[in-house]
């Protein structure tokens, strides 16, 4: 059985808006990555140097949202390194913008209020597959696996991000 939150976000006229948890559909789903998020990812790469096949580091990443008729864009920026765009597309199509290079996919809302997202990468010739969800409001988990052509996993990473909430106004 779900256990149905709503979370207050703020809005543009500074009034808070009610999204329920958990989101239930793709726009819900892309509101609720609005914000600011510390992120601790690691990273596993299956083909590396023996020496170096893992890493972790902690990072910063804001995201905003912008509807548009048919396209939503979630805009990425993190604080060390190139922003992106992802655009989601009414009929599942995605599309991801980084430093004017576009890659092409599909998304999907599943019934576990996951989003799932499957890029095909044209330069390695592997299919990377992402998968965002939500334990809680404020805390987000990602997961990335690249595939070769063959079946033959690449890499693998894992994300936790928690959301950076400001202290109550008195």
């Amino acid at each position: 059985m779900a256990i149905l939150w709503s979370r207050a976000l703020p809005c543009e006229d500074g009034l808070m808006d009610e999204t329920a948890f958990p989101p239930a559909d793709l726009h819900a789903f892309l509101t609720l990555c609005v914000g600011s998020w510390m992120s601790l990812r690691s990273r596993f790469d299956l083909n590396g140097p023996e020496d170096d096949w893992h890493s972790s580091d902690r990072g910063e990443v804001t995201v905003s949202l912008d509807g548009q008729a048919d396209d939503t864009v979630l805009s990425v920026q993190p604080a060390d390194g190139a922003a992106s765009k992802l655009c989601f597309r009414g009929d599942g199509d995605l599309v991801v913008a980084v430093d004017e290079k576009e890659r092409s996919g599909r998304w999907q809302l599943r019934a576990d209020s996951s989003l799932e997202l499957e890029l095909n990468d044209v330069d390695s010739a592997a299919t990377v597959l992402e998968r965002i969800w939500f334990i809680k409001p404020n805390l987000r988990l990602r997961s990335t696996t690249a595939i070769a052509m063959d079946g033959t996993p690449l890499q693998a990473r894992f994300c936790s991000e928690i959301r950076r909430v400001s202290s109550p106004q008195s």
